[in-house]
């Protein structure tokens, strides 16, 4: 029995010593920390849009010294939108903020019958409205979850439009005005740094921009004593735009940086 327990504690020990320079072996293996990147939204940039425009323009019938005659109606105008953008940002902790100046060729078209002015008989006159550009100038306030920034923005929007009056029946221009009108812009977006210095994001700016009332002159159809250049109505015109527009940016000096 002795020499049991002795064999036994032999093999024991010779089996512990095996493990043992096993694990002497086994080869040390440093782990490596993680490394999270984050984007940096600091810096000048400039960029590309394209999208889609819709603009509410209301049609009101006036005196000359602006008194309400009769509503002619509302429609829409809408189109396609394309142009640039150049900005600068400064990022802090999260926080981002900004200025924005963007310019777009924009091709809003729209009409209706008036409801109220007529050549001889109602119907006769349609009211067409074209927005034919767009510019923003406005400032940003973002926060940033590494390369996604989501952001607000608001400040000055100017458009640039002509309006016709024309001949249902014929579809010739009877009377035209034009006007360049500024008034206020808000807008928000959300941006996506998919490469170092690079962005894409899509965006929404609604642009308030009030009434005016405009002068259509005589393009010399129209019957009667007007005569072409001579004023046939006066129209107070209200307009709203909304754009939508996906974009792409790049960064001067905005690549990823490492944290540990």
């Amino acid at each position: 029995m002795k020499k049991l327990i002795v064999a036994a504690s032999i093999l024991a020990s010779c089996a512990a010593g095996a493990s043992a320079a096993d694990l002497g072996a086994t080869p040390y293996r440093p782990v490596s920390p993680m490394i999270a990147a984050t984007y940096d939204w600091s810096g000048f940039y400039w960029g590309a849009n394209g999208g889609w425009g819709s603009s509410r323009n209301c049609w009101d019938l006036v005196t000359p010294a602006g008194t309400l005659i009769a509503a002619e109606g509302c429609h829409n105008a809408t189109g396609g939108v394309a142009g640039g953008q150049l900005g600068y940002r400064v990022q802090s902790y999260a926080w981002v903020f900004g200025f924005e100046a963007q310019g777009d060729w924009v091709g809003l078209k729209g009409s209706r019958v008036s409801n109220s002015f007529f050549l001889s008989v109602p119907g006769d006159v349609t009211n067409r409205s074209r927005i034919d550009a767009v510019a923003l100038f406005t400032g940003q306030v973002g926060y940033a979850w590494g390369s996604t920034l989501f952001y607000v923005k608001g400040g000055l929007a100017v458009t640039t439009a002509r309006y016709n009056d024309i001949v249902t029946a014929t579809g010739l221009i009877a009377a035209t005005a034009s006007d360049t009108r500024a008034g206020g812009a808000i807008g928000a977006g959300l941006e996506y740094g998919f490469f170092p210095g690079w962005s894409v994001a899509v965006e929404y700016d609604h642009l308030f921009m009030g009434s005016r009332n405009l002068s259509f002159s005589s393009l010399g159809i129209i019957p009667g004593p007007s005569t072409a250049g001579s004023t046939v109505v006066i129209d107070r015109i209200r307009q709203d735009v909304d754009l939508i527009t996906a974009r792409v940016n790049y960064t001067f000096g905005g690549p990823s940086i490492a944290k540990y």
